[in-house]
């Protein structure tokens, strides 16, 4: 069985970890350095920064707020917000990112992806969708989930599967940060229609929504961000309680 992996989210926004919810009413946390540090000592397997605002208001990535955390810490970084360009993947990778995400760029250039997969590796490459429910149908946002671009999630999926991502980062607008559980229709959609790995996002708040994602879906992993900032639940304390019953975790 492959182990499941548990993933701490850094929204960054004027160089500060926020949090909102359902993508609206952005709150100060904490400095990124500092969540950074916390979570690489917390047991945490990969760590996921987003900058927010970047690709909203057309400017480059936090790249000099990732150095210094690349620096200081030593679990796998996965980075994202304003990715446009190989010279942004180019950029991101030599400030210390392991995977680098796309969302807004590759739905505005999806040769975007295939590009990058070939020069970096499909394992660099990640697809971020924001996916809302409209009308009954799952659509795809862009701009931090503020545009519906017309596309459907079936059909975009399909497109970035076949142009070479690697993992696949599902989140859930109408779930983020509500903290009523991750939008296992919506995942199971998602697992069934690709072989690529899937990362769920948006909605977990308590341990129980873990066991639920993990028992009833195939991602390869749970993100969060809020139940975690503010210490509600501990990585060590979920990880020994997901391997009780029966998930396989790396402790």
């Amino acid at each position: 069985m492959l182990t499941k992996r548990i993933i701490p989210c850094l929204d960054v926004r004027d160089g500060r970890v926020v949090k909102g919810v359902n993508f609206e009413g952005i709150a100060d946390v904490a400095s990124p350095l500092e969540m950074a540090e916390f979570y690489n000592e917390s047991g945490a397997d990969e760590l996921v920064f987003y900058d927010i605002t970047a690709s909203h208001e057309g400017r480059a990535l936090f790249a000099d707020v990732l150095r210094e955390v690349a620096n200081r810490v030593f679990i796998p970084l996965m980075v994202g917000g304003g990715v446009s360009s190989l010279a942004d993947f180019d950029r991101v990778l030599k400030a210390g990112a392991d995977k680098v995400s796309v969302n807004s760029g590759a739905l505005a250039n999806p040769d975007l992806i295939d590009e990058a997969a070939r020069r970096y590796g499909n394992q660099c490459v990640v697809l971020s969708m924001d996916v809302k429910r409209v009308d009954g149908e799952f659509m795809v946002f862009a701009k931090g989930g503020r545009v519906n671009t017309g596309r459907k999630m079936a059909d975009w999926l399909d497109e970035g599967t076949a142009r070479g991502v690697g993992e696949i980062v599902v989140n859930s607008i109408d779930t983020d940060g509500v903290r009523g559980g991750f939008d296992l229709p919506m995942l199971k959609a998602v697992c069934a229609a690709t072989s690529v790995p899937v990362v769920a996002s948006g909605g977990a708040g308590k341990k129980e929504d873990f066991l639920e994602l993990f028992q009833n879906t195939t991602v390869t992993a749970g993100l969060a961000a809020s139940i975690f900032h503010f210490k509600e639940l501990e990585i060590s304390e979920l990880k020994h309680y997901l391997r009780e019953d029966g998930i396989e975790m790396r402790i």
